[in-house]
C-alpha cells in the first residue's frame, strides 16, 4: 500500500471521529437545553435567554454594560438582541440610561425585580442542569469532559 493510501485512510478515520464527536457534543448541548428550558417552562419562568442576559447584567455590577457588549456575551444577532432587551425592559427587569462616557450609547442595568427573578430562575436551572449533566456524569467524567471542552474553547 503507498503511502498516499495510508495517509488518506488516517485521514478518512480521523475525519470519521471528528465527526462522531461533533454528532455527539450537538445532540448532548440540544438534549441538555431541552431539559433546562422545559423545567423553566414548566416553572412558568422566562426562558434560558433571559436567564443568561439577567446573569450578564448582574455581572456588569453598578457600571452597567453596553447593549454591544451584552450582545457578545450572549452571541446574539442585533435584532434578537434589541428585542430581548425591550422585552426585559418592559418587564421591568432591566433600566437603560444614557451612557455618560459616549452620549449616543446606553448602558444597561438590572433592576431589583431583575436579581430577583434571576434568582428565581436559578433554583429550577440548577436542578436541570444536574439532571442534564450531572446526573449522567461521575465527578471525575464531569472533570474530564470539562478539561476537553475547555480545551476546543480555545
Amino acid at each position: 500500500m503507498s503511502m498516499q493510501m495510508h495517509v488518506n485512510k488516517d485521514m478518512k478515520k480521523r475525519n470519521d471521529t471528528t465527526v462522531k464527536a461533533w454528532v455527539a457534543l450537538v445532540k448532548a448541548h440540544s438534549r441538555a437545553l431541552a431539559t433546562i428550558e422545559n423545567s423553566l417552562k414548566a416553572a412558568g419562568m422566562p426562558t434560558l435567554e433571559w436567564y443568561d442576559a439577567l446573569l450578564e447584567l448582574e455581572r456588569a455590577g453598578n457600571q452597567g454594560i453596553r447593549p454591544v457588549s451584552l450582545r457578545a456575551e450572549l452571541l446574539l444577532p442585533q435584532y434578537g438582541m434589541s428585542r430581548l432587551v425591550d422585552r426585559l425592559e418592559k418587564a421591568g427587569y432591566l433600566k437603560r440610561t444614557a451612557d455618560q462616557k459616549d452620549g449616543r450609547g446606553q448602558r444597561l442595568f438590572i433592576t431589583g425585580r431583575g436579581k430577583k427573578t434571576r434568582e428565581k430562575m436559578w433554583t429550577v436551572y440548577a436542578p436541570a442542569m444536574e439532571e442534564a449533566v450531572g446526573g449522567t456524569l461521575s465527578q471525575p467524567e464531569l472533570r474530564q469532559l470539562t478539561g476537553l471542552l475547555c480545551k476546543l474553547e480555545g
